[in-house]
């Protein structure tokens, strides 16, 4: 059983003692510091606080308990029911709440749960606010209300059509021409809020023929929620008797997109966000930005259209950040995490359907007939290979990828970045190694041309690794 306390929330297991998985006593205390670094920080005027969950088995448990604590702290909250992780966030920002907590382990196992936390724009909090609710949680310096200032409690079921129409209203979402398309369109929903909005989405912008699969919110998961390949045999096997164009698969809480083409082949996680940035660059020219483990292709894409490509630390704050430094036009994560500022700075894979049938079928009137398989093969191909270095405990990482960057940092042709961990980009391929802040774990992400590229070089810098530890 497991209990993991960080600045981006908090995630455990249900059931066991207090203190080391995720039970209502700990629900309540980290709910409780969260309240209080909102009502001493937010510049808001609003006493609101959104809510709003996944179908996780455990989630109307933990909604109870933290609206309970949320109105003894004096907050009114608004709870939004069964929602996606994009509809919370913008949610908050409809509300103008000060805040908002999302009860979703994402694309982690059934018997898991955990509390995303949100700030008045809708976004997760910084590095420093999250420090700070950790701080409050350990020290128990909360406070709550007394009996004339508790607050309030309502629901609100209307955020999935506000949702949608907010997606619907984009300027490069063409309802029109993915009707005329006539697309045949599969998901997976994977038992999860999907499977109550993606079709309302799909038939709102215009899709007639839908096959969903898992498509019930039931939170027991019919297979590993994580939207890899290996865990993906029944949509694979749907799209390999053909009928379909497309098939959409999304994580629990519908913030991550992978596709399978028309022949039951997986797009690539990482081609989510290079398609649907290369249709953004077409039509409104600006920079992009995902985080260092994700592909060159998108580099490769932007500086296409003459415009600039920046990397950032991984993880969805990061990320957002270094958008809003770079006037980024479309960014995300190589997860199959969009996010697209002109709906909001958050990963929506309801924006990235959209704006992928969008794209392909502009290019079916280009090229009609063109099917997913060749538009996959219109981009840079590249493959990513993950690999990990277990490390005996007390070994000093940080003073290993300090003495792997000394012996690349001056080497010609090649660039080191140490931002987040070590990344060594060499002309045609790269090594990303993180270090885990939970074990003595460093990960290793590399690219190349071929599979077998990408696994060669990243052992290559493993075995460096190996013979300093």
């Amino acid at each position: 059983m497991a209990l993991i306390k960080s600045i981006s929330g908090i995630r455990g297991t249900i059931g066991g003692r207090a203190g080391n998985t995720l039970n209502p006593l700990d629900i309540v205390k980290f709910t409780s510091a969260y309240a209080t670094l909102i009502r001493r920080t937010t510049t808001v005027g609003s006493n609101k606080i959104v809510v709003g969950r996944d179908a996780r088995i455990s989630g109307p448990m933990v909604r109870n308990v933290v609206c309970g604590t949320l109105m003894g702290m004096g907050f009114d909250v608004v709870d939004i029911g069964l929602a996606t992780t994009p509809t919370t966030e913008i949610a908050v920002t409809m509300e103008g709440a000060c805040g908002g907590i999302i009860i979703t382990a994402s694309h982690n196992p059934r018997i898991w749960n955990a509390l995303k936390l949100l700030n008045s724009r809708g976004e997760f909090l910084n590095a420093a606010e999250g420090n700070e609710v950790l701080r409050i949680a350990e020290a128990e310096d909360f406070e709550y209300a007394d009996v004339d200032h508790l607050g309030s409690y309502r629901e609100d079921n209307t955020y999935d059509q506000k949702h949608i129409d907010l997606v619907l209203g984009l300027d490069l979402v063409d309802v029109e021409a993915i009707r005329g398309a006539n697309f045949r369109v599969a998901f997976d929903s994977v038992n999860s809020v999907g499977g109550i909005i993606l079709p309302k989405l799909l038939e709102q912008l215009g899709v007639k023929a839908v096959t969903g699969l898992f498509t019930e919110p039931t939170g027991d998961f019919q297979h590993n929620p994580e939207p890899l390949e290996k865990n993906l045999s029944d949509i694979k096997a749907l799209m390999q008797k053909g009928g379909h164009d497309i098939a959409f698969v999304v994580d629990p809480d519908v913030d991550r997109l992978a596709l399978f083409c028309e022949d039951g082949t997986m797009y690539g996680e990482e081609y989510t966000l290079v398609t649907v940035a290369d249709y953004i660059l077409q039509h409104t020219p600006g920079n992009t930005v995902s985080n260092l483990s994700s592909t060159r292709a998108l580099r490769d894409v932007t500086r296409q259209y003459g415009q600039q490509y920046s990397a950032a630390a991984v993880g969805e704050v990061n990320v957002v950040t270094k958008m809003k430094e770079t006037n980024t036009v479309i960014g995300g994560e190589g997860n199959g995490g969009v996010i697209y500022p002109a709906a909001h700075y958050g990963r929506d894979a309801l924006v990235g359907i959209a704006l992928f049938l969008s794209h392909l079928a502009h290019e079916r009137e280009a090229q009609p007939g063109l099917t997913v398989s060749q538009l996959r093969a219109t981009y840079p191909n590249y493959a990513i290979a993950k690999n990990r270095i277990d490390l005996d405990a007390g070994t000093d990482v940080d003073a290993i990828l300090k003495k792997v960057k000394e012996m690349y940092v001056n080497e010609p042709d090649t660039e080191v970045n140490d931002i987040d961990g070590v990344k060594i980009d060499f002309p045609d391929k790269w090594v990303h190694l993180r270090k885990s802040n939970t074990e003595p774990i460093i990960r290793v992400y590399s690219e190349a041309a071929t599979m077998e590229e990408a696994d060669q070089i990243g052992k290559e810098i493993m075995d460096v690794v190996y013979s300093m530890a």
